[in-house]
C-alpha cells in the first residue's frame, strides 16, 4: 500500500494512493493514524487536487554515510570498518515539489539519492530476525549536502543539516522488498546517478540493529540508507529528481535562499 500525507483545504490527512498514471491517481482518505489500526474511510479525493507534504515528520533522521563502495570511492574516501551514522534535524525535511533553498553558506552543493527506510513502531536492540517487524516501510529520500562545508568543517552538522536539505516522498510503500531495486537520480532529465540497493555494504538489517543497539526509535523515524555513485552538484534553477522502483518519483527544484 501507498501512504501518502496530504493537505487539502488547510487540513492534512494521509490517504492510501490507488490508482495508475499522472491521471488516474486517487487518495482514499485514512480514519486515524497509518501506524495503528486504521480504516479507509471510502472518501477519495484526485491526487492532482491536494498539495503532497513530507509523508512522515520523523523525531529523527539517522542517515548513514558511505554504504556504497562505488561512491566511497569516488570522493576519495576508505569503505568504513563501521557504518558512519549521522543526523538531519527534522527541519531539514520537505516533500516532493517543495523547494530546496540553496544554503548561503556553500558555494558547491549536491544530490545524493537514497532509500529511506521508515519506522513502524517503537523498538530498541532489535535483533535481525525482527527487523521487518519494525518497518512501516519505503519511501524516496535525497541527502542533499554542502559538499565544500563538509570538507571545510570535518564534521557534517550544516553541510547535510540545513533547512530544506531531506526531502522526502512522495509517499511510504508498506509493501515492498528492497533488497534488489533500482535506484537513480537525474537533474534536469539528464541521469546523474543509477545504482542498486543490492550494492549497499552493509544491508537495511545491519543498519536496523546497528543503529538500535545505541537508540530508540519511533513510529516515523527515518533511516537514510546511502548513496551509490554519481553525486554531482546542483545549481539554482535544476530540477532534481529521485526515483526507486516500487516507490516513484520524488521532485524538487533547487531555489536561492531568500
Amino acid at each position: 500500500m501507498r501512504i501518502a500525507r496530504f493537505s487539502i483545504d488547510g487540513n492534512v490527512a494521509f490517504g492510501a494512493v490507488e490508482g495508475e498514471g499522472p491521471d488516474g491517481l486517487v487518495l482514499d482518505i485514512i480514519k486515524g493514524i497509518p501506524y495503528a489500526e486504521f480504516e479507509l474511510s471510502g472518501t477519495k479525493v484526485p491526487l492532482s487536487k491536494v498539495r503532497l507534504l513530507p509523508p512522515v515528520l520523523p523525531n529523527k533522521i539517522v542517515a548513514i554515510g558511505r554504504n556504497y563502495a562505488e561512491h566511497a570511492k569516488e570522493l576519495g574516501n576508505e569503505v568504513p570498518d563501521v557504518p558512519v551514522a549521522f543526523f538531519k534535524p527534522t527541519t531539514s525535511v520537505i516533500g516532493s515539489g517543495d523547494a530546496i533553498e540553496y544554503p548561503s553558506f556553500s558555494n558547491e552543493l549536491h544530490h545524493e539519492a537514497e532509500l529511506a527506510v521508515v519506522i513502524g513502531r517503537m523498538c530498541r536492540e532489535v535483533p535481525r530476525e525482527r527487523v521487518k517487524d519494525v518497518i512501516f516501510g519505503y519511501t524516496c529520500a535525497n541527502d542533499v549536502t554542502a559538499r565544500d562545508a563538509q570538507k571545510r568543517e570535518k564534521q557534517w552538522a550544516r553541510a547535510k543539516g540545513f533547512d530544506t536539505s531531506c526531502p522526502l516522498g512522495p509517499w511510504v510503500e508498506t509493501d515492498l522488498d528492497p533488497h534488489d531495486l533500482t535506484i537513480q537520480a537525474t537533474v534536469n532529465g539528464e541521469q546523474r546517478q543509477l545504482g542498486r540497493t543490492s550494492d549497499m555494504i552493509r544491508s537495511i538489517e545491519d543498519l536496523v540493529v546497528h543503529i538500535t543497539e545505541a537508540m530508540t526509535l519511533l513510529p516515523g523515524d527515518v533511516i537514510l540508507t546511502g548513496t551509490p555513485a554519481g553525486v554531482g552538484p546542483l545549481h539554482v534553477g535544476d530540477e532534481v529528481a529521485v526515483t526507486i522502483e516500487g516507490i516513484g518519483t520524488l521532485t524538487n527544484k533547487v531555489i536561492k535562499r531568500g
